[in-house]
């Protein structure tokens, strides 16, 4: 048995994975304005609850920059206390108990490629599409993050005035339209052509995104998971068009897309660190 850890700026999510199934799980809010201590507590608290005997360790996705080896977070998003924290060293203290942390889009793609879309795959990037754009690595059936677990981030690679995050996240509906991608989304599929229209020139960015990704990664399978990702028979259409007009259309012809379809694989993926021993 494993626990996975899914940590984010708005919810913390535990659970007791055996044999890839989760069979027990807890989501709290988190503190995330709140002091080191406030949300490490939490934290700890949470993984109490489903904590048994005979786990082997903990695994825990992160959406910062990691040092595996030393199991140390930096500049954690959305959680302004959490600047360097040694979470490796504080859980193995608190649990006694292996300790695995890594990059939280690594997790969605290492959980992907076990028991998602990816399986079969040996080159994979899955790429998370919320409020910001997160991009996990599988290179030769294995998870790659570089040395700080921050390869493959796609989204702050320079587009246009900006970058691609800014484009194709959440933020682009509420920046360039004052509204949000749930609230666009439920006036396109009742048919309202301006918020159709929004969703194909989201569509655009996005198939260029994809470009980036052909260029620098080639994968056999593009993975798509996050919010945004649920809306994709709204944007597919201009995503694919815009793909279209990469230079090489056997690469485009042979690429597979998905969109990720277990709403905890992130979960089930930071429970693989364990097993892996990334």
């Amino acid at each position: 048995m494993e626990i996975g850890v899914d940590l984010g700026g708005t919810n913390m999510r535990v659970a007791l994975v055996q044999e890839g199934v989760i069979v027990k799980k807890e989501v709290a809010e988190c503190p995330s304005k709140g002091s080191e201590s406030e949300v490490l507590n939490q934290l700890i608290e949470l993984i109490d609850k489903v904590m048994v005997p005979g786990v082997e360790g903990i695994g825990i996705g992160v959406p910062s920059v990691v040092d595996a080896q030393a199991g140390i977070v930096y500049h954690v998003a959305n959680i302004p206390s959490w600047q360097q924290v040694p979470l490796k060293q504080i859980l193995e203290e608190s649990f006694a108990v292996p300790v695995y942390v890594n990059n939280d889009s690594n997790c969605f793609v290492l959980g992907e490629k076990i028991g998602g879309h990816g399986k079969g795959y040996r080159d994979i990037v899955g790429i998370t599409i919320g409020t910001g754009i997160g991009a996990g690595l599988i290179i030769n059936h294995e998870l790659y993050g570089g040395q700080d677990t921050g390869a493959g981030e796609i989204g702050s690679l320079p587009y246009l005035a900006h970058d691609f995050e800014h484009y194709c996240s959440s933020g682009f509906f509420v920046t360039y339209y004052q509204t949000t991608g749930r609230e666009a989304a439920e006036k396109a599929l009742a048919g309202d052509v301006e918020a159709l229209a929004i969703w194909r020139e989201f569509g655009s960015h996005l198939g260029e995104l994809m470009k980036a990704v052909l260029f620098a990664y080639n994968p056999e399978a593009i993975i798509l998971g996050g919010g945004i990702a649920s809306a994709f028979s709204l944007y597919e259409a201009a995503m694919r068009e815009r793909m279209e007009t990469f230079p090489y259309p056997e690469t485009v012809k042979r690429v597979q897309i998905f969109v990720s379809q277990i709403n905890d694989i992130a979960l089930l993926g930071a429970s693989a660190l364990v097993t892996n021993d990334e």
